[in-house]
């Protein structure tokens, strides 16, 4: 089978429009969460996100475009066009004729769905916008980076809830490696911050509340979580056979190595019990990259700030790992503290953190950890950023409906 490997990545999260100015932000613990800005939400019980700042549509895709897209496929484009040209690839006809998208979309266009059902109710049927649909739809984020890049490779969206856009990476690992295509550009988006999102999660009392100090809203693990907190944002990598990346001379990031996806098959919200099926989404990964537990020196967690998940995750982590895990030889920390949870986009931009930490050999913490729930036994990167070299990482993600994610991604040694 073809090794894979991250040839080009392009973030555009709450962060930063950008990877280096998002991870620089991510290891410094900076919070990108602040009070809405998208909409007036002055009356919800939630007030706040994590927005990506300044972002300007118009700077990346033609304006007469701007009006066929949701703003999660804006993200998208955006995240992409920045992976291609992080990649230094100069793409042939050959190239785009294998070249897939794989963008994992969780919810889709629901600012756009919110308003055509407002235009839909006080103006009438006729006045629905003929671009409705296609800025609803999940699989436009893929439709129309493949549009703007001009790749004509497969291109499909993976709908998962929260696992969307592991699942896609997923995806674009298998078709490598089986050699059905030689190169992939491979990620997630999401824009969930309006009425009907944030009101929808805050009618299952999933957010935190915490509006005096949204900065510290989002706290994994932490005693006084109370929630998540939403975010919006979108990833994108460029993905190689082993073979094209060294024919190009192409710079490598990292290895994709391992990848597990299981269902809990237990409840529509909530986790197994003991993290059941995330655990055995995280033995698949590490036996399919041919390892050992006790070779992963870090897991990007789910760690949503959710008091039942975060417990659930951490028992899953502890049973996979082992002593490993409980003798804080594995770190593992949850980015979601800095940025919200991105929901279907997460998966990719947690999984680009993990190539970055693999990198510079950095581990990224967890924010706003100040007094660590006792039932979780790991070491969750309180606070501030660690150094040391990183050989394997895991970056985990997991869904409603119980879907379940886990990516190995390993130091390339050539």
């Amino acid at each position: 089978m073809e090794r894979v490997v991250i040839t080009g990545m392009g973030l555009v999260t709450p962060s930063g429009i950008g990877t280096e100015e998002t991870w620089r932000s991510v290891l410094a613990a900076e919070s990108g969460i602040a009070p809405i800005t998208l909409f007036d939400a002055s009356t919800f019980s939630t007030r706040f996100a994590g927005e990506v700042k300044g972002f300007n549509a118009e700077d990346w895709i033609p304006k007469k475009k701007i009006k066929e897209m949701g703003r999660f496929a804006h993200l998208s484009v955006a995240a992409s066009t920045l992976c291609l040209k992080d990649s230094g690839i100069e793409l042939t006809d050959e190239d785009r004729d294998e070249c897939g998208t794989f963008i994992g979309v969780g919810l889709g266009g629901l600012e756009q769905l919110q308003q055509q059902a407002i235009t839909l109710h006080t103006k009438g049927p006729s006045k629905i916008s003929p671009y409705f649909i296609p800025t609803v739809i999940a699989n436009l984020a893929a439709g129309q980076v493949a549009m703007a890049l001009n790749l004509r490779g497969v291109s499909y969206c993976n709908t998962s809830a929260c696992s969307s856009s592991a699942h896609s990476l997923g995806e674009a690992f298998e078709w490598i490696r089986r050699g059905r295509t030689s190169i992939m550009v491979a990620g997630g988006a999401e824009a969930t911050i309006s009425g009907l999102g944030i009101g929808g999660f805050g009618a299952m009392f999933a957010l935190s509340r915490r509006n005096e100090e949204p900065t510290r809203a989002s706290r994994p693990w932490d005693k006084d979580r109370d929630g998540f907190v939403c975010g919006e944002g979108a990833g994108s990598m460029l993905l190689e056979s082993l073979t094209h990346a060294k024919a190009r001379g192409a710079k490598i990031y990292a290895e994709i190595t391992g990848y597990g996806a299981s269902c809990d098959a237990y409840h529509i919200t909530k986790p197994a019990p003991g993290g059941e099926g995330a655990l055995r989404a995280m033995r698949m990964a590490v036996k399919d990259a041919a390892i050992n537990g006790a070779d992963i020196d870090y897991v990007n967690a789910h760690g949503t700030s959710t008091p039942h998940g975060d417990l659930e995750e951490a028992k899953a982590i502890a049973t996979m790992f082992g002593d490993h895990a409980t003798s804080k030889k594995l770190w593992v920390s949850s980015t979601k503290s800095v940025m919200g949870h991105l929901l279907g986009g997460a998966g990719a931009v947690e999984a680009a953190l993990c190539a970055l930490a693999l990198r510079d050999g950095r581990v990224p913490p967890t924010a706003n950890l100040e007094d660590q729930d006792p039932e979780c036994s790991l070491d969750c990167v309180p606070l501030t950023a660690r150094e040391r070299p990183i050989k394997h990482a895991m970056s985990n993600s997991f869904g409603f409906g119980g879907t379940n994610v886990a990516l190995v991604l390993s130091r390339f040694d050539g």
